[in-house]
Parts: C-alpha cells; structure tokens; sequence
C-alpha cells in the first residue's frame, strides 16, 4: 500500500513537474499591441506607438479601449504629417494624438449601441462617440468592432483622430 502511494505520488508530482515547465510555453491570449502588430494594418500605428515609448503601457494590464485608425488612415493625413510626428522632438504632439485613441476600461459595440456619448480619453480631451446607427467616434466610422485582446478591446477606424 505503501509502495503504491508513492508511485501515484511520483507520478503526480512528475506531472505537476511536465504542467509547470510547459506553461511558459503555451500561448497567453495576445494583447492590444500583439493584435495590432501581428494583423498587417496597423503597421503605421505600431510605429507610431514605439516612437512615443506607449508599447509598454499598451501590453500591460490595463484594460484599455483601443480605436485603432488603419494604415490608410494614417496616409490620409496630409503629406509628411505622420514622418513629422515620429521625429523624436514631436514625441509629445504623438503621444498626445494616440493617448487620444484610447479610452480606460474595456468597452464593446453592445455597450456603445443606440447612445451618443462624450467618453473622456486618456490624454483627458474628450471624444464623441455616436452608436444609434454603427459606430463613429467623432467623424471617425468603426469598421471592425470588438476584437477582444487580453488587456481590453479594439474598434478598428477609418480616420486618425486629432485632438
């Protein structure tokens, strides 16, 4: 009886073993910032996130609401306004702009339907956000809603927004 327990003891304690080496290399669920890199349309937005050093703010735990303008957003943007803002000495002007993309707290199209509201981001200027009929977010229409990370949720735009 004796010689059992520990065996099934051994075998326990050896699985415990397999489960806690392994779980370093099982996948997390990805954050804002790995969403944003690994998807291929957001290559100016991810540029612009490491240029103004928010790449950690963005991977912690936030939650944090995203609205995330497109590559084709960003060369919307009058010629040389985006290569202006990723120079080192507009890092505040940037981080000014995209801290205006984000809103604290988690928050889905459900929560956002049929309401207009005025949600105060994190830069502390304040955004409009239309859901009676889609979503905007001041003249800014969500193309993709609710692409849930592991720290909050993205809205895909079609404009940058501009404080």
């Amino acid at each position: 009886m004796n010689r059992r327990f520990a065996i099934k003891s051994t075998f326990l304690a050896a699985g415990v073993a397999v489960a806690a080496a392994c779980a370093p290399m099982m996948e997390k669920e990805p954050d804002i910032v790995d969403i944003a890199v690994s998807n291929g349309s957001f290559n100016t937005l991810v540029a612009a996130v490491t240029a103004a050093g928010l790449v950690d703010t963005l991977k912690s735990e936030g939650p944090f609401t995203v609205f995330a303008p497109t590559d084709e957003a960003f060369a919307a943007l009058p010629a040389g306004t985006v290569e202006s803002l990723l120079l080192p000495e507009n890092k505040d002007q940037l981080t000014a702009i995209l801290t205006y993309h984000v809103v604290p707290g988690a928050v889905t199209s459900d929560q956002l339907a049929g309401q207009h509201l005025s949600v105060a981001t994190v830069n502390g200027a304040e955004v409009q956000i239309d859901g009676r009929d889609g979503v905007m977010v001041n003249d800014s229409t969500v193309t993709a809603a609710d692409i849930i990370a592991s720290n909050g949720v993205i809205h895909v735009i079609d404009a940058v927004l501009l404080p």
